[in-house]
């Protein structure tokens, strides 16, 4: 808690997952508990876009999983996510006061549809006096200063694009997974009817039909991302600091 003149304020903060559903490597997720009172972590989900969208029952399946997972290891933490249906301009204002929220940070997103929703979020932010911490993680490189570093233009060339990255910093090194240690100071506020309110929701409960849904190939979340990661690699780290080692020397060969 801080002070503030005569009286003494909580720090509230909210994460905002999209892309990034994992607790490895979270440079925002980090920013969200430093000096905080209480921690929520929410995902927005529109149930319309389940029946509008093309997208099919393995695509949202492999979401859901990946939701539970994620929910399974903050719940591992002392917390959980709080999954919203709607869309997050029409709900974070009232988030920001009902649970009298301080500071918000999330993920960078690159696309345009990205940048123009954060705008929006953002502004709604600053007019309820809540800071906003934003952090680069779902690409190695800010993207913005490589196409500033071209005289404002993407590289249309591989080649282009090692000329320019070999001019900047290099990326930073994985952080460290949210722990309990560094969750210590910092609690999640749980209702009784949290899973009425914020639960993952079921495929049957967005429409979709699962009588005849085959066991998923794929399962979805950041365990079995590991765990795939782990079978890959083996149990020989050495394949891992070779990997560090060259990317200290080389231009990274794709942007992630």
């Amino acid at each position: 808690m801080y002070q503030r003149g005569s009286s003494i304020m909580s720090v509230n903060s909210i994460h905002w997952f999209r892309k990034g559903l994992r607790l490895h490597d979270n440079p925002a997720l980090l920013e969200a508990i430093k000096g905080s009172d209480t921690l929520r972590c929410v995902y927005f989900l529109d149930p319309w876009f389940a029946g509008a969208s093309n997208r099919g029952v393995n695509r949202w399946r492999f979401l859901l999983q990946c939701l539970e997972d994620l929910d399974s290891s903050l719940r591992k933490l002392n917390s959980c996510l709080f999954v919203i249906r709607g869309q997050p301009a029409n709900i974070f204002p009232r988030l920001f006061k009902e649970w009298k929220v301080s500071r918000l940070t999330f993920e960078c997103d690159s696309e345009p549809f990205g940048k123009e929703r954060d705008a929006a979020i953002k502004k709604l932010a600053s007019e309820a006096g809540v800071e906003v911490i934003v952090k680069i993680s779902h690409t190695l490189y800010d993207l913005d200063r490589i196409i500033e570093l071209n005289n404002g233009q993407p590289p249309l060339t591989y080649k282009r694009f090692q000329t320019l990255v070999s001019s900047m910093e290099p990326p930073d090194p994985p952080l460290e997974p949210l722990t309990r240690e560094l969750m210590e100071n910092c609690v999640t506020p749980i209702s009784e009817n949290h899973r009425e309110k914020y639960g993952v929701p079921l495929l049957d409960e967005l429409g979709f039909d699962t009588e005849s849904l085959a066991p998923a190939v794929w399962p979805g979340g950041e365990s079995e991302a590991l765990m795939r990661l782990e079978r890959h690699l083996g149990p020989d780290s050495t394949a891992v600091r070779h990997v560090h080692a060259h990317t200290q020397t080389q231009a990274p060969a794709v942007v992630m």
